[in-house]
């Protein structure tokens, strides 16, 4: 089956993390990642996996009966959460998945202490007939 993970991110803490993340820290939780995707890749589970920009480099759109769209800058003032990575695997079960997300979850964060964050889990859907 396939799924998607998403990874969202504190944008308090997105934008906070240059200035409170040593550097070794980060250098940690980026190795951990690029580990997690080459296991993924040699166990020929992942379809694909993106880490995106910050906030500050997003925009927002959304279409009007106009004609005209409206577009943001970011997102919008009240968000507190921000998408910040996703993968795709295939895998063979629904306990694999939750093993993955797990792991994910588990990402190191200052101190090597994991963060656990929250890892949405969507299967692929079908589209209706």
């Amino acid at each position: 089956m396939k799924y998607m993970l998403l990874m969202h991110a504190n944008k308090q803490g997105w934008d906070d993390m240059p200035k409170t993340w040593s550097q070794q820290d980060l250098e940690v939780m980026v190795k951990y990642m690029h580990e997690l995707d080459q296991d993924l890749r040699d166990s020929g589970e992942l379809v694909e996996t993106r880490g995106l920009a910050g906030p500050d480099q997003m925009k927002t759109l959304q279409a009007q009966e106009d004609g005209e769209p409206i577009i943001t800058d970011g997102p919008f003032g009240e968000t507190k959460e921000v998408l910040a990575g996703y993968w795709v695997v295939d895998v063979a079960s629904e306990a694999r998945v939750l093993e993955l997300a797990e792991h994910i979850s588990r990402t190191p964060g200052p101190g090597g202490r994991p963060v656990n964050q929250a890892v949405e889990i969507h299967p692929e859907g079908v589209a209706p007939a």
